[in-house]
């Protein structure tokens, strides 16, 4: 008897083993499959699946002083393309033929520093600058970024490059503001979540084929909550981009990268700078004269005359009406970035069909290097 009671029990302790076993063996399956699930477009796990993107921390390259000075030229004042936050920017080409931005400034070496890289350049998308590296010598820290060729929009819209002459159509600017509103759509749906902060009309950069890709995401992580030192001028024209609650509570959040958006958009449509007055009898600037005028038709008045009639005005009033919920000044009525998203493909979609025909009504696809036209 008291061998067959032992039998029964060793039996069913083997059941709730095996039991145990295949449990165990399910949950790793199923955590693997979400850990490299990717899509064909970002390289990574879809946002549009429930839940968040789990990054996967990879070896960061590490550069040499001496590699990243001879990409420089010893760090000349002719590769030096200008000063950000972080610091001066100098253009580089390393030696197996590579185009980089290389950011530079002076600061003490720190664990923390390299851990804040090693999870940002994890982050691959198509719409994003990638951070390739860093490097910490001689009290200086530096950051080395991919290259993008054909520079900021605020440059192509205003910037001192812009030419008079220079015209982006309306739906190449939905299709430069599709591409940014994806990168930060994408940083929304990591986990940890990453919040830009810093999200602007010239961290928008466009590569050889005008596809956009925002630029310095994450870069106030290396600030933390400390003011970051720049001209007063850049200072006041920054501002602007931010939400209200961030200029008043410091509260960033993925809806103040919303907030952010609005004005990069506003831009694109004005093809001026969200600080600029409307008018020359208003003291309002941009960002505050749309808050304040609810009627859509009298926002028209802003739309860039470069622009021609090359929109429908379906197109450009739900574009405005996308706008004016980006700018809202409560963040709960703020979209999130998915929606923004939705929304501006869906307009893309429209005016694609409606205002670019050839022969017998095909639509007809422009390539990146045509998007900038001269008028005549």
């Amino acid at each position: 008897m008291s061998r067959t009671l032992a039998a029964i029990f060793g039996g069913a302790a083997g059941a709730v083993a095996l039991v145990g076993m295949i449990i165990v063996l399910i949950r790793f399956c199923l955590s693997h499959k979400r850990s490299v699930s990717r899509t064909s477009e970002t390289g990574s796990s879809d946002p549009s699946q429930v839940g968040r993107i789990e990054l996967q921390l990879r070896d960061t390259r590490r550069f040499e002083m001496e590699e990243l000075s001879l990409a420089t030229k010893n760090f000349t004042e002719k590769n030096l393309m200008g000063e950000g936050k972080f610091g001066e920017v100098y253009k580089g080409l390393l030696q197996d033929g590579v185009l980089v931005a290389i950011k530079k400034r002076r600061a003490l070496p720190s664990h923390e520093f390299v851990d804040e890289v090693r999870y940002l350049s994890s982050i691959q998308h198509r719409n994003l600058v990638t951070l390739l590296g860093y490097c910490q010598e001689n009290n200086f820290q530096f950051l080395i970024y991919e290259y993008v060729p054909n520079g900021s929009v605020s440059s192509h819209l205003y910037g001192a490059g812009q030419q008079s002459h220079e015209k982006l159509e309306f739906k190449h600017r939905l299709s430069i503001a599709l591409g940014a509103a994806k990168g930060l759509a994408h940083l929304h749906s990591l986990s940890p979540r990453l919040v830009h902060k810093d999200f602007k009309t010239a961290n928008v950069l466009v590569d050889e084929n005008f596809i956009a890709k925002v630029a310095d995401a994450g870069l106030r992580n290396f600030f933390g909550r400390d003011e970051i030192a720049g001209p007063s001028s850049q200072v006041a024209s920054d501002e602007i981009f931010l939400a209200p609650e961030v200029r008043e509570f410091r509260q960033f959040s993925e809806k103040s990268d919303v907030y952010s958006f609005g004005v990069f958009l506003l831009e694109l449509l004005s093809g001026k700078e969200a600080a600029e007055s409307p008018s020359s009898d208003s003291y309002q600037n941009l960002v505050e004269w749309v808050q304040s005028n609810q009627d859509h038709g009298n926002i028209f008045n802003m739309v860039d005359k470069r622009l021609g009639s090359s929109f429908t005005g379906e197109g450009m009033e739900e574009f405005i009406m996308l706008i004016a919920k980006c700018l809202d000044p409560s963040s709960e009525r703020r979209p999130s970035m998915n929606y923004v998203v939705t929304e501006l493909d869906r307009i893309l979609e429209k005016e694609m069909n409606l205002t670019t025909f050839m022969g017998e009504g095909t639509p007809t696809v422009t390539l990146g290097s045509q998007l900038f036209k001269t008028t005549t």
